[in-house]
């Protein structure tokens, strides 16, 4: 077979036509974002494990870790970041024991998009 078809049906055999979208992590959580706020807003995962938010409302949101503005003490959050209506996005792995409380970037005084992740 010549070179340049090789590389070329290597180059299609690698895509597999799959999503690149990430897969949740086994036994991580998932947060869903609706007109009503963060369901569940607490939850607990384990190390290693990622936290999957999904949006369900209408409006876009923004999941961050708190403090606001800053957003510096889980960054694992910076990840997910910006939900468009009807997307889903995940942390980075959470490697480290502790409470990370995450809110909506757009809307931070908000209860009802607060929440918190505990990571054991």
């Amino acid at each position: 077979m010549p070179r340049g078809i090789l590389c070329f049906s290597l180059i299609v055999a690698g895509c597999g036509g799959q999503s690149s979208a990430p897969s949740p992590a086994p036994g991580g959580a998932t947060i869903t974002i609706t007109a009503a706020g963060a369901n569940p807003r607490n939850v607990t995962v384990q190390r290693g494990e990622q936290v999957t938010f999904t949006n369900s409302d209408g409006a876009v949101h923004q999941m961050y870790s708190d403090p606001h503005p800053e957003h510096t003490d889980c960054p694992e959050f910076d990840s997910v970041g910006q939900l468009t209506p009807g997307t889903t996005r995940q942390t980075s792995n959470l490697a480290i024991s502790r409470t990370c409380n995450f809110h909506d970037h757009l809307n931070p005084n908000n209860p009802n998009l607060r929440g918190s992740v505990t990571i054991q």
